[in-house]
């Protein structure tokens, strides 16, 4: 996997560009994480997006929970986006149309996380067609790609953010970067790691920097061999990693 290698310096960055936020994958239903979603309008917190995911998408009905969750950070200036599943490819078309007009006319959102999206290039025509179709439903729509890992390149071209990496920090401590990222802004990749210690916050930090990743979601929570999912809860130093990547944070 030659490709996957870079040991050179990343090119410069416009100012500003490099500076770290956060991406939240999504956390538990309002009702049972109220402190979470409490916790992404607070001020001067960098978050970069929020996913809304009431049921593995939009739900059966608008949720009012999920509705007033999503308000707040609406008029916290928050993006949120709307949970779509594409299933690595095998979501029909009309069930994912479908779910993003939910999300739009239920809780006004401000894009789409197309969650277990395709990376190799026979998915590709599918993913654009997904990814047109919701631009012309919400024209300003902020969308990202959740692969977990380096898609093929052309994939960048079509969405304004993609997730290259989304596992534990056992494989994160020693992953490396695909080279064709370093032709694009940190602000156009995103990294989420669970069971990241405490102990190697920093190192965690100094990896996303160095592999040009512009958002990131660390948490000390685990999949517990996949029996819970990391994301649903605040990692158990949300301030201390606020404080190291907040606004005030020299890069």
């Amino acid at each position: 996997m030659s490709h996957l290698i870079f040991t050179g310096p990343r090119p410069a960055t416009v100012a500003g560009a490099s500076r770290l936020g956060f991406g939240v994958p999504g956390y538990a239903h309002p009702l049972v994480a109220p402190a979470e979603w409490a916790e992404l309008t607070r001020p001067e917190t960098p978050l970069h997006w929020a996913v809304l995911n009431v049921s593995r998408g939009p739900g059966v009905q608008p949720d009012p929970h999920c509705l007033e969750a999503a308000g707040r950070l609406t008029n916290a200036e928050v993006r949120v986006l709307g949970h779509l599943d594409l299933r690595h490819g095998t979501r029909p078309f009309g069930e994912l149309i479908s779910d993003a007009h939910h999300f739009l006319d239920w809780y006004k959102v401000d894009g789409f996380y197309l969650d277990r999206c395709p990376g190799e290039r026979p998915g590709l025509a599918e993913v654009r067609r997904t990814t047109t179709t919701l631009r012309a439903l919400l024209e300003e729509a902020y969308v990202v790609f959740g692969h977990g890992a380096h898609p093929c390149p052309e994939y960048a071209e079509i969405a304004d953010q993609l997730v290259t990496f989304s596992g534990p920090w056992s494989e994160y401590r020693w992953s490396q970067v695909a080279e064709w990222t370093a032709e694009y802004s940190p602000q156009r990749f995103c990294h989420l790691v669970h069971g990241v210690p405490r102990t190697h916050l920093e190192e965690a930090i100094r990896i996303a920097r160095w592999q040009g990743a512009g958002t990131i979601y660390f948490t000390d929570r685990t999949d517990q061999g996949g029996a819970c999912d990391p994301w649903e809860a605040l990692p158990g130093y949300w301030d201390e990693i606020v404080s190291r990547v907040g606004p005030g944070v020299s890069e």
